[in-house]
């Protein structure tokens, strides 16, 4: 399956009117850094100051990372990994639940156990294996070897490690939407990575609009190529692509952040970009994860199965060319 890597969304925040005067309501922003990528918050929070929202974000991205990050050797997540606990908390335990929901959509494609098979291909913080023994790791990578009983995580193998990339972020950027709202936010874009949620409208009275960017090899203009644009008034919204996260082996052959757990190899079809438009951005992310994990064919297939699934796909056509497949539910959303 997938370590989820740096999202292709990005929010066009400058077209958006930002910056603009004659507001109609007071926005606070806060820029910086967030789960080691970048962070944008416009909000119209009526009763905190910007210093006092960026703090409260600040110990919310402190325990995210105590909790979920592969990176981070003390979080719960890293001690889980290694044994050294069974204890889990809220976070891990909505994960798991929303892998379980995501996971029975994707005939298997989209597995949070894959972190072991990450790692191999040099995608989890950690030097890369060349050409790495993959039927020996994929003997304890299986969703039905982990579960959750009186809050203890149990392994059917101690080998079996779990990896949250794939969600996490969206996850976090539900509850930086959480936090603003108990700020007193009705309209506001908060934006992790390029993981996006929103709600309401911006300083001019309009949706949100979200960039998507083109996805050819190397991209990492965070706007300056875009493809397409979102404008979204509810909810979140996330891409998944190949086209920044990737190493060409000793044979020049591409090796992508997107691992396929039944083979332990990279999931490279030309399916290019997946962006999805959900009422979370957790569901987004994970989604986003699990149709670019699935390749073109069969992501097409269970998309057009799912209605009211909202869903951009971004293909490799004929020589440069790009080609799109739009959603029906989707299309209401793509700005002409």
């Amino acid at each position: 399956m997938v370590k989820k890597g740096i999202a292709a969304v990005v929010a066009a925040l400058a077209a958006a009117g930002i910056a603009g005067c004659a507001d109609r309501t007071q926005y606070t922003t806060v820029d910086g850094v967030m789960l080691g990528t970048t962070l944008h918050v416009a909000a119209d929070v009526k009763a905190v100051d910007r210093k006092t929202l960026y703090a409260a974000v600040m110990a919310l991205d402190a325990e995210a990372k105590a909790s979920m990050s592969i990176f981070d050797e003390e979080s719960l997540l890293s001690r889980l990994n290694r044994n050294e606990t069974d204890s889990v908390d809220r976070h891990i335990a909505f994960n798991l639940r929303l892998a379980d929901s995501i996971g029975r959509l994707s005939d298997g494609r989209y597995d949070v156990t894959v972190k072991p098979l990450v790692e191999a291909w040099g995608f989890a913080g950690r030097e890369r294996t060349e050409n790495p023994n993959v039927d020996s790791i994929l003997q304890f990578v299986g969703r039905e070897k982990v579960r959750i009983v009186d809050g203890r995580l149990v392994k059917d193998d101690p080998r079996v490690e779990l990896d949250f990339n794939s969600v996490a972020k969206g996850y976090t950027v539900d509850l930086l939407a959480a936090l603003v709202e108990r700020f007193g936010a009705e309209n506001y874009l908060v934006d992790i990575g390029g993981e996006v949620r929103c709600r309401g409208v911006n300083r001019e009275g309009r949706p949100w609009r979200i960039g998507i960017e083109t996805p050819f090899d190397g991209n990492m203009s965070n706007g300056e190529y875009l493809q397409k644009r979102i404008a979204l008034t509810e909810g979140g919204l996330a891409t998944s692509g190949n086209y920044r996260r990737f190493y060409l082996d000793s044979e020049g052959r591409k090796v992508a952040h997107t691992i396929d757990p039944r083979t332990g190899r990279s999931a490279l079809s030309r399916l290019l970009s997946v962006t999805v438009a959900a009422p979370t951005c957790a569901e987004a992310d994970a989604l986003g994860t699990m149709f670019l994990a699935m390749g073109a064919d069969d992501a097409l297939a269970r998309a057009e199965s799912l209605p009211g699934v909202k869903v951009y796909f971004i293909l490799a056509g004929e020589g440069d060319a790009y080609e799109e497949w739009v959603s029906p539910a989707m299309k209401a959303l793509i700005m002409n």
